[in-house]
């Protein structure tokens, strides 16, 4: 695209400038989204069940927002949202429910394993690391979907 030809607020951004703008901010948190959440899904499938029911909604909620993020990348990268304000509203929802639903599941993860660590249950080192790698990759999944929560809820305020 050509500088001349777009107004001052399309215009495209070169070098690091790409960085600042929106579309580009928007698709790689999304991207780093499926990275924590997926890393999440993985590490807590791959340990021993203690409680089946906490990893159960662990794994329920890392498999529905990896699901739901995926979908909304798909579909934002597709153009299906046509800049609507509808659009942006689905956004901030879907991420404001996605940050409660990991944060909970990031708590429950760090409980589980604190109880199990103290408990005289023997279990393998690698088993405890994998759920340790788990409580930390579910708070910065958390932190991640907070923040595009934040960007969102800014987008919609403007919109």
């Amino acid at each position: 695209c050509t500088r001349s030809s777009l107004t001052p607020a399309l215009r495209c951004s070169r070098g690091w400038a790409r960085f600042d703008t929106a579309p580009f901010s928007h698709a790689l948190l999304h991207f780093g989204l499926q990275i924590f959440g997926g890393l999440v899904w993985i590490l807590v499938a791959s340990t021993k069940v203690a409680v089946p029911m906490a990893q159960g909604w662990i794994m329920f909620v890392s498999v529905f927002c990896f699901v739901m993020s995926i979908t909304l990348l798909c579909l934002y990268i597709c153009g299906a949202h046509g800049g609507s304000r509808s659009w942006v509203t689905l956004d901030a929802f879907c991420q404001g429910t996605a940050a409660l639903f990991y944060l909970s599941a990031a708590v429950l993860e760090a409980y589980i394993t604190q109880i199990i660590s103290s408990l005289s249950v023997t279990i393998p080192n690698t088993a405890y690391q994998e759920n340790i790698a788990a409580v930390v990759f579910a708070f910065l999944a958390t932190l991640m979907y907070v923040i595009h929560k934040v960007y969102s809820f800014q987008r919609w305020k403007s919109s």
